[in-house]
């Protein structure tokens, strides 16, 4: 618990009092972001405002969580250093999307095919990868069986797992990269996630079947050191929100959202709740799931719309919403679903 509570506050000493820094930084150096014409209009006047924050949140969640180990002098794992690294590769790719918007002040950075192919890159390193490095009991980071609350008797092939982590991983950083359209929303839903799974990893360690041998165990590896990660993601989101609440001070650009995204994965799949991520990552499956509707019903009804304009946050604005109406609202949406996802968890252990 100790490492928990270490990691949660140095995590967000270190965003509080760094993105004043970094915003002053990148507002020297012109490191504006830039606000496409045919969005809402009043995104306009957030033109200029600092991007790429996301590194100062990727920055206080590794520095953060190794001090907390050495708090505590416990070993960091395997699962816990892979998340990272998926969190820190996602992130160098959105950084590198980030750069180029800046640099050339246009709305695109890389090309949609050239930064799926880094996505790509990324989420397969780390499906391979986690299929690796068992421990005493057997257990790997990734599991080869579909997981909903736990591990199912629904065993995959390797290949089948690879490209199932693959999708669940470029799905959510994609899901958060489209929510962080207005201030402080996917700063704040994240936060909400990465406390769930800060829940999840402390009771699967707590009812590990290492600890706790009964037939309602978890066979986890690693599930308390990845609670300290997640605890070092929520309070880097959660001082992070401090600048990132409306009005901005600074957006996490791609940088953040990719990174953000691909933790938010790696925990669940790294926890065995996989397919839990849809309710604890709910709001971020909600406004993924706007586009795909825009998109499909567009093409289908040659050029009809559902919304209008996805993802669904513009859509509100655009009915003339308040952006702080639309936030604190999708916020309490995002915490029902998160409320949700543990209720069913626990649920789940309870009935065995």
């Amino acid at each position: 618990m100790r490492g928990i509570l270490s990691a949660g506050a140095l995590a967000f000493l270190f965003a509080f009092f760094g993105t004043p820094v970094a915003i002053r930084i990148l507002v020297k150096r012109g490191y504006g972001q830039f606000i496409r014409d045919d969005g809402p209009t009043t995104h306009h006047t957030k033109r200029g405002t600092p991007t790429m924050g996301g590194t100062v949140i990727i920055a206080s969640v590794i520095a953060s969580f190794f001090i907390a180990h050495l708090i505590t002098q416990r070993a960091v794992t395997i699962s816990a250093l892979l998340v990272l690294a998926l969190m820190t590769g996602l992130g160098l790719v959105g950084f590198v999307d980030d750069w180029l918007k800046v640099s050339k002040q246009r709305s695109l950075g890389l090309r949609a095919r050239t930064k799926m192919a880094a996505q790509s890159v990324v989420a397969l390193t780390f499906a391979v990868a986690g299929l690796n490095f068992p421990d005493e009991r057997g257990l790997t980071p990734v599991s080869s069986n579909l997981s909903t609350f736990r591990d199912t008797t629904i065993k995959l092939s390797a290949a089948l797992v690879v490209i199932w982590v693959f999708f669940m991983i470029t799905a959510t950083s994609n899901g958060v990269n489209l929510t962080d359209g207005l201030d402080g929303l996917a700063t704040g839903a994240a936060v909400m996630s990465f406390g769930a799974f800060i829940l999840i990893g402390v009771w699967e360690f707590g009812q590990s079947c290492a600890i706790s041998a009964g037939p309602n165990c978890y066979e986890v590896r690693d599930p308390l050191d990845l609670a300290v990660l997640a605890a070092a993601l929520s309070g880097a989101c959660f001082a992070f929100l401090w600048w990132n609440a409306s009005p901005a001070k600074i957006f996490m650009g791609d940088t953040g959202s990719l990174a953000l995204g691909g933790a938010l994965a790696g925990l669940a799949i790294t926890l065995r709740t996989q397919l839990l991520l849809t309710l604890i990552g709910g709001l971020f499956a909600l406004i993924t799931l706007s586009v795909i509707l825009q998109v499909s019903y567009f093409k289908i009804s040659k050029g009809k719309r559902i919304f209008r304009m996805a993802p669904l946050q513009h859509h509100f604005e655009l009915l003339g919403w308040g952006e702080v109406t639309i936030v604190i609202r999708f916020w309490i949406i995002a915490g029902i679903m998160v409320a949700g996802g543990l209720g069913l968890f626990y649920g789940a252990w309870v009935t065995g």
